[in-house]
């Protein structure tokens, strides 16, 4: 009997995920998000900048192997810094990051939920960090076991 029980609650599991994927595939913030991808796929100036981006970043990666005592190091971190700055201020760029960062917050708290009603002490990783990164301690996750006050 227990064996049944598991394979329906499991099945039912299964169904409320396949249910919440659907609601998110179905979103406004999944549909901005592939419009503004492909706009930005589509456009000839931003994928450009996106090559010429990455190619001083991979400049970048070489140089940063000796430091500050290679002899293009300024030269290719201010390369760096100003491509970026360029890059992320393109127009259809931009638009792709913020739907990105949108459908990043909406990710993080649908597994935030999801974690949460399992144990707050889950740890759900996110790029933004000011998120907390576990249970509900203000610190972020301290590990002390609650010794910092949190739940």
């Amino acid at each position: 009997m227990t064996t049944a029980v598991q394979e329906l609650n499991m099945v039912e599991i299964l169904s409320t995920s396949y249910e919440i994927a659907d609601l998110i595939l179905a979103s406004e913030e999944m549909k901005t998000y592939i419009e503004t991808k492909k706009a930005m796929d589509n456009d000839p100036e931003a994928q450009k900048m996106i090559s010429q981006f990455q190619k001083i970043k991979m400049m970048n990666e070489e140089v940063q192997r000796f430091g500050k005592y290679h002899p293009d190091y300024s030269r290719i971190n201010k390369e760096v810094r100003e491509a970026k700055k360029n890059l992320w201020t393109h127009p259809t760029v931009k638009a792709f990051k913020k739907a990105e960062n949108v459908m990043d917050e909406l990710l993080y708290l649908v597994c935030r939920t999801v974690a949460d009603s399992v144990s707050e002490g889950i740890k759900v990783p996110s790029d933004n960090p000011l998120y907390q990164v576990g249970g509900s301690c203000s610190t972020g996750g301290c590990g002390s076991g609650g010794a910092c006050g949190c739940h």
